[in-house]
């Protein structure tokens, strides 16, 4: 089992480019379900997640060749309509080939999902969308079975903000027959990108990218090319990390517009920050301040960029307020953080960051993926040596992140080894 070695102390100085993203490429590679067409992808990141959605799809009958970071799929002999569990207990987006399976050839069975342990995040909207779209749905020895000669169009509104329930029930709408309104539908980019590679395929979507998606089903769809976008997550964790371990770093293909929430928190912290089309710069000179944050939907502060957050507060001068209210099981970071001395409360959803002047290194364990990136930041800033047990939750995620962060002068290594 892989671990991570970082000596802290060192300030990050270079550039990095910054890998496509993973929350926009999963649902992406679904998409190709949807038609017997090609379809080109590029900018695809190489990561766990990306690699075990690639081996569902092939599983499915799909052709899939892979060239770097350049994906070509085709299901034209789409002969398995099954995401059996040993795939999709690893990777919760897995659920996205409900919608595509469903909506093209009338049928699916999908396990019900595993991935982080960081919240129930229950399919049932995805269900509930699907039986509104006339699909008939049974829950039988833990799979989803989904079937439907065609499904219609109807007029659906999510009980709560889902982005996998808002991606799931687009891509089956585009083949429905008629007109389908998603209300209360998630905003985030990944969501627009997907929409508009449906697009490109010759979908007919209005509305993505607000609350109230409008979808004229079509008969087929057709193949096409598509650039997934850049992942922001992963661009606002290299700018957490230089704002934790201070330096001047250069971001390359990024997309600053669809990061306004986690640049203020950074500016607010003292970053520097200098944006372009697509590139960032962020530069910090001394220790960072202390900066709350209360997680929320996009365009809000996004849950995926909490932990990462809480380490550079861990190091900052001041106390801050962090309010969790996405997923209920997103501080199990924080008792690792202690053990290198950070200064940390929980109090139901909200941690209260005590900003000290210096972590110490020690031995620690992820937990999730996001989790993992926060404890890459900490061990970069602490006293000593940090070893990060369980890298395999930020492989899932990050593309090659030590190396990376070695480019910008990070004293970090992998210790490759069998548990």
């Amino acid at each position: 089992m892989d671990k991570l070695r970082i000596t802290g102390g060192r300030r990050l100085q270079g550039e990095v480019v910054v890998s496509g993203a993973k929350n926009a490429a999963l649902p992406i590679l679904c998409a190709g379900l949807l038609t017997a067409d090609p379809v080109h992808l590029a900018n695809v990141p190489a990561l766990n997640d990306t690699n075990t959605m690639l081996k569902l799809l092939r599983l499915m009958g799909v052709r899939a060749e892979q060239n770097g970071e350049t994906v070509v799929l085709q299901a034209d002999k789409v002969d398995k309509l099954e995401a059996p569990y040993d795939l999709v207990k690893t990777m919760r987006a897995s659920v996205l080939v409900l919608g595509p399976l469903l909506a093209r050839f009338g049928q699916v069975r999908v396990s019900l999902p595993g991935g982080c342990g960081i919240g129930q995040r229950p399919v049932d909207q995805h269900i509930k969308g699907m039986a509104a779209l006339g699909a008939e749905i049974e829950i039988e020895h833990g799979f989803i079975v989904a079937r439907a000669t065609r499904l219609k169009g109807a007029s659906i509104r999510t009980d709560m903000v889902t982005v996998t329930g808002t991606e799931n029930l687009l891509m089956a709408a585009v083949l429905a027959e008629g007109r389908t309104v998603l209300e209360n539908a998630a905003r985030e980019p990944e969501v627009v990108d997907l929409a508009e590679l449906l697009i490109k395929m010759g979908a007919d979507i209005q509305g993505h990218g607000t609350d109230r998606i409008v979808i004229e089903g079509v008969q087929r769809l057709h193949g096409a090319e598509h650039r997934v976008i850049p992942d922001r997550i992963e661009a606002g964790t290299f700018l957490c990390a230089v704002g934790a371990a201070g330096g001047d770093i250069m971001l390359r293909n990024v997309a600053p517009d669809h990061m306004g929430a986690t640049l203020d928190k950074l500016i607010e912290a003292g970053l520097t920050i200098e944006t372009g089309p697509d590139w960032i710069r962020g530069a910090i000179s001394g220790r960072p301040r202390a900066v709350g944050a209360r997680t929320h939907e996009y365009p809000g502060f996004a849950t995926d960029m909490q932990a990462q957050l809480m380490a550079l507060d861990a190091v900052a001068d001041g106390t801050a307020l962090i309010v969790e209210t996405i997923f209920e099981n997103r501080y199990m970071h924080v008792q690792e953080l202690r053990r290198m001395g950070a200064g940390i409360d929980i109090d139901g959803h909200t941690a209260v960051v005590c900003g000290v002047p210096r972590l110490s290194g020690a031995t620690v364990m992820a937990t999730d993926l996001r989790a993992s990136a926060g404890l890459v930041i900490a061990g970069l800033v602490a006293e000593g040596e940090t070893v990060i047990d369980r890298v395999y939750h930020l492989d899932r995620g990050y593309d090659r992140m030590e190396r990376k962060l070695s480019g910008l002068g990070a004293q970090i290594e992998r210790l490759t080894g069998k548990p």
